[in-house]
């Protein structure tokens, strides 16, 4: 037996549909919509975040780009006020992030890794059940409702239960529970989890429409390149330190050229060599060669013609984002453990 609420009605677009929450600090822009200075997090003697600063520009899509283990989930945390500061200041929409907690939860999104849809419950029920934790009630709560899921392409599957939808339709719920109250800024943890490409794309898609459409800040974290890719601009983590910021663009320019690796049967005896005999740094990650060099399938010809009796298998290409992750850090990008564990 299906349940039936919340039937979509409206043609209006998002942003002429009121929120029916407040607005912050009238007359006030702020250009910033997150300030991080100097933060720390630790889970007993482990630390996970180590002296973070930086800042997110009101309109981005901001990444948060690192393997497990990275701090991501950490600082996910903290910017949606699930753990309290330990160390360093945090603002983000103005507010401070020690003491207006709750002011601040009224004007964020929250999208979380794992999804947070009642199964048992319809599409519309969903909806109208994280309305009420907003204050959302009535023929306002009705129009927004049908507003986001006409926007986000649920508006036939508003009567069906959760349970009966794709991963990829159940994300876009919760993207549309994360919106109703029309936040100036939506956090999500590793959103495209378990999501197939194509589905990835397309959360991804209305994503970056809120961002194009309705000038809400985006700020994710992912161990997807192509989410990544994605960004306005990228932090890069690594064993709880940020260790580059920039657009994706940029931070692969700063990778010397193609990316040529290579796999020996003595890939340390052939590093050594290739060092000597073509004077070019070459770093040995996980068992493979690494060589950043301008013009790479010159020197694929060469380095071949020199030692192919030694060599199992050569590629070359332009500098992805894991090879800046590698160029950074000289490890290669992989899963490790969750933070907090």
């Amino acid at each position: 037996m299906k349940h039936g609420v919340l039937l979509p009605t409206m043609e209006e677009p998002l942003s002429t549909i009121d929120s029916g929450v407040t607005e912050l600090r009238p007359g006030q822009k702020l250009s910033l919509a997150v300030e991080i200075n100097g933060l720390s997090f630790s889970y007993k003697e482990r630390r996970a975040l180590d002296d973070l600063s930086f800042v997110i520009e009101r309109g981005e899509i901001f990444g948060l780009l690192g393997p497990n283990g990275s701090g991501k989930t950490t600082l996910f945390k903290l910017l949606s006020t699930l753990v309290p500061l330990q160390a360093g200041e945090a603002r983000i929409l103005g507010y401070d992030l020690r003491a207006d907690t709750t002011a601040l939860r009224r004007r964020i999104g929250v999208v979380f890794q794992h999804p947070s849809v009642d199964r048992k419950l319809t599409v519309g029920e969903n909806l109208m059940h994280h309305a009420h934790l907003f204050g959302l009630k009535g023929e306002h709560l009705q129009k927004r409702s049908a507003a986001m899921l006409r926007w986000l392409g649920l508006s036939e599957r508003a009567n069906d239960l959760a349970e009966t939808l794709s991963g990829g339709l159940q994300r876009r719920v919760q993207l549309a529970q994360a919106f109703l109250h029309q936040p100036e800024l939506l956090i999500l943890d590793e959103p495209s989890t378990g999501l197939d490409p194509s589905a990835r794309r397309e959360f991804l898609h209305y994503v970056s429409r809120l961002r194009d459409e309705e000038g809400v800040t985006i700020v994710l974290t992912t161990h997807h390149m192509e989410e990544a890719e994605r960004c306005d601009r990228l932090g890069i983590l690594h064993e709880g330190k940020l260790v580059a910021l920039a657009p994706p663009s940029e931070l692969k320019s700063r990778v010397g050229g193609d990316v040529v690796v290579i796999n020996a049967t003595d890939a340390e005896a052939l590093r050594q060599q290739i060092q000597v005999r073509m004077r070019t740094q070459a770093v040995l990650v996980d068992g493979s060669l690494r060589i950043e060099r301008p013009r790479g399938h010159e020197f694929l010809r060469d380095v071949v013609e020199a030692f192919g009796e030694r060599i199992e298998t050569v590629t070359f290409g332009k500098p992805t984002l894991e090879d800046v992750f590698v160029h950074l850090t000289g490890q290669r990008f992989h899963a490790g453990k969750e933070e907090g564990q």
